[in-house]
C-alpha cells in the first residue's frame, strides 16, 4: 500500500504495530480476529461496491471541480438565512482551529472550562438581547426549536388543563414556512392541534396551551403581540416568539413585553448560510420554566478550591436519566457554531451590533424610498431588515428575476406575485444600485446611482429598544484582533482535544477529522450558498449530495437516504416517523408499541416517546446481550399492535450479539420494523451493514463514524437509510423538492447540515471500499488489544461468544470500589492528570467506564493510555493495601491544577510529583486542568446561566 494513499494517513498503527498487536491478542492475522468478533451469519458476502481511494490531492482537485459548479449570487430571500461577514479571526482560530472542533461534549468540566466559557458568552448574549432569564448552550435549527417550544408547551400545562385535555397551541400563520412543517411533523404524535391562522383572529378558550408569534413575521411586518399576551396568559398559555436576534438591537425585545419562551436562529451572527446549515438556535426561557426548558444549560459553579468554574447544569444528560419519560430527546447542541456566534458578539459587542443592526435598517429604508419612487407599492409598515412590494400593472415578475438574476441576484417571490427583499451585512453600495436598477428597468423608467451610505432609520418609537444590552465586561475588552486572538487562545488553552490526546468515549467514536476533509468547509463556493435558491446555483453541492446518498446506500445495504436530520437524535425521530407512517399507509395505524433494550442509549425511548409510541423495555441477560426469549415473549405479547424493535448493533455493550438475525426475524414475524441505531456504525461498515442483519430503518451518525468532528458538543449529521418498502415516506420540504415525498420536513433545511457533508464526502471518497473495510478491521483490533491489556487488572465486563469485544469495551470498576472507596468518577478525574478526557462514565453499566479508541489513534497512544489506567490501577492498590490514604490521596483529590501543585500550602500524605507527574512522559507535554474538582450540587443548588458579575466564592 503507497504511502500516498489516504487510508494509511488516516489509520493509527503501522503495519509493523498491527502485527505486535495481534500477536498481543493471541491471532495470527486480521482475518482471524474478525472472524472471532463478528458472527458469520452477517459477514457480507462481497465487497463494498464503491471507488477505488482517491489521494488526497486528487480528492483536493475533484470537491475543488465541485466548488466551481456552484454559483455564489448576492441572495436577499432572507426567510431565516442572511449572508454575513465571520471576522476573519474567528474564521481562522474557531472554524479552521482542530482545537475548537475536535473537543467533545463537555461532561467533563474540568478539562472543557474553555468551551463552556464560551457557551456561557453564547448564552448570556442572547439572555440580553431577548431580555429574557435564562438561555440554553443553542439547539439544532430554528424549526426544531420552535418544536421544543410546542412541546415544552404540552409540558408545562396545569395538571387541570392536563386532565381536561387541553392540547390546541395558536401558530401565527406568519411565520416561516419550514418552521410551520416541522411544527406539525411534531404535533401530529403526540396529539397536539395546531390551529393556524392570521393573529387577529385567534380565539383563547380554556383548550388553548400555547401560542407562537414571530416577530418581525415571516412578510417582514413589526406587530404588537402585546395584547395577544395579555389574552394567552388569562387562560394559562405559554407564549413562545421566534425572532430575529439582529433585529432586536432596534426593536423591543419579547421579554419586555412578556414572552415565556423566545427562540429562533443565531445564523447571522457570524455563522455563513453554508445551504442551510449547520446553525445554533438559540433558546431562551423565564426562570420559571428552567425544570422543562429542552437542551444543554452552561452554569457557573466553583471547584473544590473555591474557585469559579463551568459546568453544564441541570439537564446535562437528562435522556440517560429519564429515558421514556424525558421531555425532549435533545442530547447535544450546535456547540461549534453557537461558539462562534458568542465570539462574534464578544469581538463586536453592543456598540458593533447595533451599528450593523441599524445599517441593515437604514439600507432597507433607502430601498423602500427609492423603489417605491418607481411605482411600487411597498407593503410594510413597519420592519426590520425586510421589504415587500407589490408589482405594477405592467411589470411581470418573470422580468424581475430574468434581470435579478443577470446581476446574480436572488430575491424572494411570494405566491401571491409579491417581491421581498432581506438586507444583511455584507449589502454595500454596489448591491443598492444594482437592486434598484433591476427594479427600473422591470417598470421601464430611469433611476439615480447611490453615492453614499444612508443613516436613516425608521423604527416605531412603538417598537424601539429603549433599554441596554450586553453590558457585561467580555462584551467591551476584546475590540482588536489582537486581543480577540488572545482571548480565543486563553479559552482554548483551557480545553483538551484530539490535538492533545485520544478521546476515549465509548459509542462517540473520536476519530481523526482529517485536514483534507475539513478544507472546502469554508470555501465561499460552500460557505455562502443560501438554502433556497434555485438548484442550478448548487449544481456541486446538488452532485455531491447525490454521490454521499448513494455512497451510504451502498454502505447500509439499503435503497435510499434522507441527509436531512441534522443529529443523531433527530434521525432517530425522523426514523421511527417513517415507519409510523408506513404503518399507518397500510391501515395499521394501531402499531404503536417500540421494543428497546434496557441497555439502549437513552435518546431511544425518548425518541419513540416524540414518536407518540409506548415503549416495552426488553431486558439482557447476564452476557449483557438482548435476552431473546424475553424478546420474543414480547413480540408475541403486542403482535397486534408492536411498531418497531430499536436495537443498537453492535451493541451498547460493545459486543456483536450472534442472536442478532433471529431477533430481526421474531419482530418481522410479529408484524413489526427493525430500527437499527447507527451509533456503532464504525464497527461495520465494510464487514457487515444492517440489512444484511435484518434491519429496515437506521440513521448514521456522520458525526462519529463518517469523520464530522464532534465541535465541542455539536454539529451533529443524522441522516437515515432506509430499505425499499420505506422510501416513499422519507421526509420532505416545503420550500424545496428534496428528492422525497413522505413525511413532512423533520428540520428547517431541506438538506440538514448541508455545509458539513463534504467532510463525510471526502471520508468516503478518499477511503474508498478497502480503506472504509480496513478502518473497520482496525477499529476491532484496537478495541481488543485494549481489552487484552486490561482484562487482568480492571476486568472487561462483557465480551461476544468467543471472547471478543467489538470497536468498544466496558471496563469493570465496581470491585475496585468495593475495595478501596474509588469511584469510577475518581479514576476519571484522576486521567486528567495523565492528559486524558475519560471515558464514558457509569454509561451503559452504573460504576464501569466505556472506551473506544478508534482506528485512527496508533499504537503509542494506545500504550501511553493503557500505561496511564495501569499506573491508576497501582495506585488503587496502594490504597487498599493501606500504602496511601482512603481520603487523602491523588485520586479523591484529582485533578490537579498547577496553582495546587505550587502552593506553599501542600498538606497532602502523597507528594507533588504523584499529583502531577506520576509518569515520566508527562514532563514533555504536560495538560494542566484549569479548575479542581467541580461541585455539581452547589451549581445545581444556585443556578447561574450567564456571564453576570459574581462575588468571589472565597
Amino acid at each position: 500500500m503507497g504511502s500516498d494513499k489516504f487510508v494509511t494517513r488516516h489509520i493509527g498503527p503501522r503495519e509493523e504495530d498491527i502485527k505486535s498487536m495481534l500477536e498481543a491478542i493471541g491471532v495470527s492475522s486480521l482475518d482471524e480476529l474478525m472472524d472471532q468478533a463478528v458472527p458469520a451469519n452477517i459477514r457480507l458476502e462481497k465487497p463494498l461496491r464503491l471507488q477505488d481511494g482517491l489521494t488526497e490531492r486528487k480528492y483536493y482537485r475533484r470537491i475543488h471541480d465541485l466548488a466551481k459548479m456552484n454559483k455564489v449570487f448576492n441572495t436577499y430571500i432572507g426567510m431565516g438565512y442572511y449572508d454575513t461577514i465571520t471576522p476573519a479571526v474567528i474564521l481562522r482560530n474557531v472554524l479552521e482551529n482542530p482545537v475548537w472542533y475536535t473537543s467533545y461534549t463537555p461532561y467533563q468540566a474540568e478539562i472543557s472550562q474553555g468551551r463552556l466559557e464560551a457557551l456561557l458568552n453564547f448564552q448570556t448574549m442572547v439572555c440580553e438581547l431577548t431580555a429574557m432569564e435564562l438561555a440554553n448552550a443553542s439547539l439544532l435549527d430554528e424549526a426544531t426549536a420552535a418544536a421544543e417550544a410546542m412541546v415544552m408547551m404540552h409540558n408545562g400545562r396545569s395538571r387541570a388543563k392536563a386532565k381536561a385535555g387541553a392540547n390546541v397551541v395558536l401558530i401565527d400563520e406568519n411565520i416561516w414556512s419550514q418552521t410551520l412543517d416541522v411544527l406539525q411533523t411534531r404535533a401530529t404524535p403526540l396529539n397536539i392541534e395546531l390551529k393556524v391562522g392570521p393573529v387577529h383572529d385567534f380565539v383563547f378558550d380554556d383548550k388553548v396551551i400555547g401560542l407562537m408569534v414571530q416577530y418581525p413575521n415571516s412578510n417582514g411586518e413589526v406587530l404588537s403581540y402585546a395584547h395577544l399576551v395579555e389574552q394567552a396568559h388569562a387562560v394559562e398559555a405559554i407564549v413562545a416568539v421566534a425572532t430575529d436576534l439582529l433585529s432586536l438591537a432596534l426593536l423591543t425585545p419579547p421579554g419586555e413585553w412578556g414572552a415565556d419562551v423566545v427562540f429562533g436562529s443565531s445564523q447571522r451572527f457570524g455563522v455563513p448560510m453554508g445551504y442551510g446549515g449547520p446553525h445554533a438556535a438559540f433558546f431562551t426561557a423565564r426562570d420559571e420554566y428552567k425544570r422543562i426548558m429542552p437542551g444543554r444549560i452552561i452554569g457557573v459553579s466553583k471547584d473544590k478550591h473555591g474557585n469559579r468554574a463551568l459546568r453544564m447544569a441541570l439537564q446535562t444528560r437528562e435522556q440517560h436519566i429519564k429515558r421514556e419519560r424525558a421531555t425532549s430527546n435533545i442530547c447535544t447542541a450546535q456547540a461549534l457554531l453557537a461558539t462562534m456566534a458568542g465570539f462574534y458578539g464578544v469581538y463586536h459587542g453592543p456598540e458593533g451590533i447595533r451599528g450593523i443592526a441599524e445599517r441593515v435598517h437604514a439600507i432597507a429604508v433607502l430601498l423602500d424610498e427609492e423603489i417605491s419612487a418607481l411605482g411600487y407599492r411597498q407593503l410594510n409598515q413597519n420592519y426590520f431588515d425586510t421589504i415587500r412590494f407589490a408589482l405594477p400593472k405592467h411589470v411581470k415578475r418573470e422580468d424581475i428575476e430574468w434581470l435579478s438574476h443577470e446581476l446574480e441576484m436572488n430575491f424572494r417571490y411570494f405566491d401571491n406575485g409579491e417581491v421581498g427583499l432581506s438586507i444583511d451585512e455584507t449589502t454595500n453600495l454596489e448591491d443598492i444600485n444594482w437592486m434598484i436598477e433591476v427594479f427600473a428597468k422591470a417598470a421601464n423608467k430611469r433611476y439615480p446611482t447611490i453615492t453614499v451610505y444612508p443613516e436613516k432609520g425608521n423604527i416605531d418609537p412603538a417598537f424601539s429598544r429603549n433599554t441596554p444590552f450586553m453590558q457585561q465586561e467580555v462584551f467591551r475588552k476584546y475590540r482588536s484582533e489582537t486581543e480577540m486572538l488572545r482571548y480565543i487562545k486563553r479559552l482554548e488553552h483551557r480545553d483538551i482535544s484530539l490535538t492533545h490526546s485520544m478521546i476515549p468515549l465509548g459509542s462517540c467514536t473520536m476519530k481523526l477529522n482529517a485536514a483534507t476533509e475539513m478544507l472546502p468547509l469554508s470555501w465561499f463556493e460552500f460557505s455562502s450558498i443560501h438554502p433556497f435558491v434555485p438548484k442550478n446555483q448548487a449544481r456541486g453541492y446538488q452532485e455531491m449530495m447525490e454521490e454521499l446518498r448513494r455512497d451510504l446506500a451502498e454502505i447500509t445495504g439499503f435503497a435510499d437516504v434522507s441527509l436531512q436530520p441534522n443529529s443523531g437524535a433527530a434521525g432517530e425521530y425522523a426514523g421511527l416517523m417513517v415507519i409510523r407512517e408506513y404503518h399507518i399507509s397500510r391501515g395499521e395505524g394501531q402499531r404503536d408499541v417500540v421494543l428497546i433494550p434496557s441497555s439502549a442509549h437513552g435518546t431511544n425511548p425518548a425518541s419513540a416517546v416524540m414518536a407518540g409510541m409506548k415503549v416495552v423495555v426488553v431486558p439482557c441477560d447476564e452476557r449483557g446481550n438482548v435476552d431473546v426469549e424475553a424478546l420474543r415473549q414480547k413480540a408475541e405479547e403486542y403482535q397486534d399492535t408492536l411498531s418497531a424493535f430499536m436495537v443498537t448493533y453492535p451493541s451498547t455493550h460493545g459486543v456483536f450479539e450472534a442472536s442478532i438475525v433471529e431477533m430481526c426475524d421474531i419482530i418481522h414475524q410479529n408484524g413489526g420494523q427493525v430500527y437499527m441505531d447507527g451509533a456503532n456504525m464504525n464497527a461495520q461498515v465494510g464487514l457487515t451493514n444492517p440489512k444484511r442483519i435484518g434491519a429496515d430503518v437506521c440513521h448514521l451518525n456522520l458525526h462519529k463514524t463518517f469523520a464530522i468532528p464532534h465541535g465541542g458538543g455539536g454539529p451533529g449529521v443524522g441522516p437515515i437509510a432506509v430499505a425499499e418498502h420505506l422510501v416513499d415516506f422519507l421526509p420532505s420540504h416545503p420550500v424545496m423538492n428534496n428528492g422525497h415525498v413522505g413525511i413532512s420536513a423533520v428540520s428547517a433545511a431541506p438538506w440538514g447540515s448541508a455545509s458539513v457533508l463534504p467532510i463525510t464526502y471526502g471520508y468516503i471518497k478518499m477511503l474508498g471500499a478497502d480503506g472504509l473495510t480496513k478502518a473497520t478491521e482496525i477499529a476491532i483490533l484496537n478495541a481488543n488489544y485494549i481489552a487484552s491489556q486490561l482484562k487482568d487488572t480492571y476486568g472487561i465486563l462483557y465480551v461476544g461468544e468467543n471472547g471478543r469485544v467489538a470497536h468498544e469495551m466496558i471496563l469493570e470498576c465496581r470491585h475496585l470500589k468495593a475495595n478501596s472507596g474509588i469511584t469510577e468518577a475518581d479514576i476519571a478525574k484522576r486521567l486528567m492528570d495523565y492528559g486524558f478526557h475519560a471515558p464514558t462514565l457509569s454509561f451503559p453499566v452504573h460504576g464501569t467506564l466505556m472506551i473506544e479508541p478508534t482506528e485512527s489513534e496508533s499504537k503509542q497512544e494506545l500504550d501511553r493510555f493503557i500505561e496511564a489506567l495501569k499506573a491508576i490501577y497501582e495506585e488503587i492498590q496502594s490504597i487498599i493495601e493501606g500504602k496511601l490514604d482512603k481520603e487523602d490521596n491523588p485520586l479523591k483529590h484529582a485533578p490537579h491544577t498547577s496553582e495546587t501543585v505550587t502552593s506553599d500550602d501542600w498538606q497532602h500524605a502523597y507528594t507533588r510529583q504523584q499529583a502531577a507527574f506520576p509518569l515520566s512522559w508527562l514532563k514533555e507535554n504536560k495538560y494542566w486542568p484549569p479548575v479542581g474538582r467541580v461541585d455539581d450540587a452547589y451549581g445545581d443548588r444556585n443556578l447561574m446561566c450567564t456571564c453576570d458579575p459574581v462575588e468571589s466564592y472565597k
